[in-house]
């Protein structure tokens, strides 16, 4: 099983931090941004990586993370040219991929539990994908899933609903197996301009292909300076460790 970061984008909501940097190269706790999700993976055993981010920001990443012998893994580097969304971005990982599983994270999400159980969970299916859930107490900003509880399998993603058919957000850590890739191939553009990961987990929903578990400890997304804050307090309390 590889692992993947996606660490491109803009960071529009973090201007002017992200004029001079990347946003994942910010300091939460005692490390830049990048760091919680490379342990993150580090934690489940994964140490083949790629690290997707833009062309402005490649060279500042790798001088970072070097071939990843300072933390014990190794880095491959992909340069996607415009943003095109998180769909976009995760199609130039095919080949690296090479036919295998994969687990995927946003490069901003910050846990405090290893995602080493749900990894673990994810290698028992014999196909399809999983995503991480956590409870929110403002389910019309995030994309929510509606699911079958008994069968531990999600019945269709929604972005931002008025209406939510839950309280469990979709956070940035996504598995897949190697389907994954053509049915990004077959997915259309959204009004936004993007090739949108919620249409590539709603296809393995309508399969009956998508299952889901709820993590614990802490999560935030670091993409506004209110939730960097919250990263940073959540980091520095633990030393910027992993939990078991």
């Amino acid at each position: 099983m590889k692992g993947i970061i996606l660490a491109g984008g803009t960071g529009t909501r973090l201007f002017p931090l992200t004029k001079v940097t990347n946003k994942h190269l910010l300091p939460v706790g005692k490390e830049p941004m990048i760091f919680n999700p490379i342990r993150q993976l580090i934690s489940t055993g994964i140490t083949d990586i790629l690290i997707v981010t833009s062309k402005e920001h490649m060279g500042d990443v790798v001088g970072l993370l070097g071939s990843g012998y300072d933390v014990g893994c190794d880095f491959t580097f992909k340069v996607q040219d415009r943003p095109g969304g998180i769909a976009d971005a995760l199609a130039l990982a095919e080949g690296f991929a090479g036919g295998e599983r994969i687990v995927v994270i946003l490069g901003d999400n910050i846990l405090t539990h290893s995602i080493r159980p749900y990894i673990e969970g994810f290698k028992k299916q014999t196909s399809g994908a999983k995503v991480l859930l956590k409870k929110v107490g403002d389910p019309e900003r995030f994309g929510i899933a509606a699911l079958d509880e008994r069968s531990k399998m999600i019945i269709q993603i929604e972005e931002k609903p008025q209406d939510p058919k839950s309280d469990h957000a979709v956070i940035g850590v996504y598995m897949y197996d190697d389907k994954v890739f053509d049915f990004i191939r077959n997915i259309e553009i959204s009004e936004r301009g993007e090739l949108e990961i919620t249409s590539v987990n709603n296809i393995y929903a309508e399969r009956g292909e998508m299952t889901y578990a709820t993590v614990d400890g802490e999560w935030t997304d670091a993409g506004t300076f209110e939730s960097l804050k919250y990263a940073n307090d959540l980091l520095l309390s633990i030393d910027n460790r992993i939990k078991e």
